[in-house]
């Protein structure tokens, strides 16, 4: 894999000696009690401003601070006008616009795309402190108020939508994130390699047009610069035209007759083919697939086009499937995708962090807890993670309705020990409220800590989508003795009463170590240990890439088992998606009924969300699988769509719940399984319905700030203008 300097590498000597601010300004006030009079860099962000390694804003801000820029900070600005985007002036270099830790849209609407009441990163959880769409949102009341300044966008929201991506929240497939806001430059991913590097560039006098060659970057650019070999993607998984089913009731003859190559119509051959194409006899597009070594780094590959993937559900699905393809940084090759009259060039991702990086970021000197102009206002998503360590980054295991791949990579960037254990040392002595106990060290997931492939040249080749379905890869390192390590040394710190695990557990790969096994559940466990099977039956897994109910099942018993030695009485709290691609009515019966069996009563359930550039995306809205090649032919994915099928999934989960019972006995009666109605143990639900209760009431119609609010209160004839 290509080599990448240290991080801080270019920063200059007089940095050294510099005083950091306790707090990075974002007042006038605030500069000029620091003796600024103007800001090198601008961050622009919808979280509140809490200034802790767990929040963007502040480590890409701290970043920048430490290579010698002077970085303010505009936090949940007013954005129906521009005076609090110009509130710290224009900065000397760039402005920073992002999301923050939560896209927008999902930070703002449930699953079934209802409005959320309040917003974890907003003081005292109010809602509505953020518009919908905030990215494009914020860098258009930018372009407002600083025509000339270049704006970078990038955090979740952007990375997440930097190519043609499917909107959940209109049903629709959008444009590249980058082409709505009018941004000059995008990145995506923890982005602090690129964002250091363009500030260092544009501090030498290199305009931002000028910024194309960056990785974990994407930009807008006319036609396709001189010495490029383009590969058009269509070839890898070429989509033909649709064929007419055949009639089960046809004689021999005329199925035979009926599976006959026909010559597709002029609406398919339209609909599946690039511009520019060939004749209807001829293959789609000349794909060339063997590029020599010494021209690979200068090869790009043309993915179907905007226009295309907006209009072909499958097409888009075949995107989705050379995007994922070209997501390891040893491998990865550029990406082109033409939206109207520009090229949307997607450069390949980021060099993972170095240990030495990862320690380096999160030592900075973080303020560890919100602005004081928050006063006393709780911040919940700041409480929840005040005394938290984050010890990697990253993740392999590739769920299908995760962003975690598509943000951070599937390679394990990890810290040292010794870093880990001076963050703990630094909550203990100098976070206020500090009682002993440590909430987590984890990340992403809770025990890929120093997990990666055995061989750096099967890494920086391989193009597996996860490296442990379907079953562990045979080249990954499973050994978890150095975390096994970290959580011994921690929990012997003195003034460290107890350390939780509170990010997710990846069983299938704990299994692997039962020695890990028996350390949470015998000193990091707090009497409930969160898993996530996410689903039991072979179609949804299978779709959601994970594992098997088997590995569950060995996993508990190995906790059960060093529980019981422990002297604890614990347990596994299994965490389930309703709706998911692949899930039939059939899949969330069984699930409801393992769930009865098993003693098991939700108290809250998720519906799955289909977010930007997720795999699961593509097959929610294609109905294809791109875990496989993609034609007009291939393998079709059952999809529950619609309010009244997903209202079902998410009542079998909760069978236990009155109110979902009259919905149940309907659906057990068409399925044929009324047998499940009845008053006995045996039976799901109850043939009655307590006094008291009601059937669900169907949800009445509403509606987004994207599709129109209703005009109501302070600012709404002003709306329009929040919306993009």
């Amino acid at each position: 894999m290509q080599s990448a300097t240290p991080l801080f590498s270019q920063s200059s000597a007089a940095v050294a000696g510099a005083t950091p601010a306790t707090f990075l300004p974002t007042t006038r006030a605030e500069m000029a009690a620091l003796g600024w009079e103007q800001c090198d860099v601008i961050i622009v962000t919808g979280d509140a401003y809490v200034d802790h390694p767990s929040f963007g804003m502040a480590i890409i801000g701290r970043v920048l601070e430490a290579q010698g820029f002077k970085v303010g900070i505009i936090a949940q600005p007013d954005w129906h006008g521009t005076r609090d985007f110009q509130a710290l002036g224009e900065p000397r270099l760039f402005f920073g616009v992002t999301g923050g830790n939560m896209d927008s849209m999902v930070n703002r609407y449930t699953s079934d795309r209802r409005v959320r009441s309040d917003d974890a990163y907003t003081p005292s959880g109010v809602g509505g402190k953020r518009p919908d769409r905030c990215v494009i949102v914020y860098s258009q009341r930018l372009r407002e108020a600083f025509k000339q300044v270049p704006i970078v966008v990038g955090g979740i929201e952007a990375s997440l939508r930097r190519i043609a991506h499917f909107d959940y929240w209109s049903e629709h497939v959008r444009r590249s994130v980058l082409v709505d806001a009018k941004a000059d430059l995008l990145v995506y991913g923890n982005a602090e390699r690129q964002i250091g590097e363009i500030a260092c560039r544009l501090q030498a006098g290199q305009s931002i047009g000028e910024i194309t060659d960056l990785r974990g970057t994407a930009y807008l650019r006319r036609g396709m610069p001189a010495g490029w070999i383009e590969i058009d993607s269509s070839e890898l998984d070429t989509p033909g035209p649709v064929g007419a089913p055949v009639d089960p009731y046809a004689s021999e003859e005329e199925r035979r007759s009926a599976l006959q190559p026909t010559k597709p119509t002029a609406e398919a051959l339209s609909a599946a083919a690039p511009l520019n194409a060939p004749a209807a006899s001829e293959k789609v597009v000349k794909f060339y697939r063997k590029v020599p070594n010494a021209q690979r780094e200068r090869s790009v590959i043309r993915m179907p086009s905007y226009e295309q993937v907006s209009q072909d559900p499958v097409l888009y699905a075949h995107a989705s499937r050379i995007l994922h393809m070209e997501s390891n940084p040893g491998n990865a090759r550029a990406l082109v995708q033409r939206h109207g009259t520009q090229e949307l060039w997607l450069n390949p991702p980021p060099i993972p962090l170095s240990t030495a990086d990862m320690d380096a970021i999160y030592e900075l000197p973080y303020a560890r807890r919100p602005h004081p102009s928050y006063g006393e206002a709780k911040i919940p998503a700041y409480h929840m993670i005040r005394f938290s360590v984050a010890i990697q980054r990253g993740c392999f295991g590739g769920c299908t309705f995760c962003s975690i791949t598509e943000h951070e990579g599937r390679i394990i960037q990890s810290r040292s020990e010794d870093s880990v254990i001076r963050e703990i040392e630094t909550i203990r002595d100098d976070v206020k409220g500090f009682t002993g106990v440590i909430s987590d060290l984890g990340g992403p997931t809770a025990n890929m800590y120093r997990l990666h492939c055995k061989s750096p040249e099967i890494e920086s080749a391989c193009r597996r989508p996860s490296c442990v379905f379907p079953g562990i890869c045979p080249n990954l390192n499973t050994d978890h003795a150095p975390l096994i390590n970290l959580y011994r040394r921690a929990r012997a710190l003195k003034g460290i009463k107890k350390v939780l695990i509170a990010s997710g557990v990846r069983y299938d790969l704990a299994v692997e170590s039962p020695e890990y096994v028996k350390e949470l559940a015998t000193h990091h466990t707090g009497g409930y240990l969160k898993i996530a099977p996410e689903a039991i039956g072979d179609g949804p897994l299978s779709k959601m890439m994970k594992p098997g109910v088997g590995s569950y099942y060995r996993f508990k018993e190995l906790f059960d088992k060093y529980s019981r030695e422990a002297g604890k009485e614990q347990y596994l709290i299994p965490y389930f998606i309703a709706a998911h691609p692949g899930t039939r009515d059939v899949d969330m019966l069984e699930l409801a009924l393992w769930l009865k069996k098993n003693g098991f009563r939700a108290d809250q359930v998720q519906a799955f969300l289909p977010s930007p550039m997720a795999t699961a995306t593509a097959m929610y809205h294609s109905s294809k699988n791109p875990l496989k090649k993609i034609s007009r032919t291939s393998e079709e994915v059952v999809i529950p769509k619609g309010i009244k099928v997903r209202r079902l999934h998410k009542a079998f989960l909760r069978y236990h719940d009155p109110e979902n019972w009259p919905l149940l006995r309907e659906a057990l009666k068409r399925m044929g399984r009324a047998n499940l109605i009845g008053n006995g143990q045996q039976h799901l639900i109850p043939a009655y319905q307590p006094v008291g209760t009601r059937p669900a009431i169907a949800p009445r119609p509403f509606r987004t700030q994207h599709t129109g609010l209703p005009k109501s209160g302070r600012g709404a004839g002003k709306s329009r203008r929040g919306r993009a």
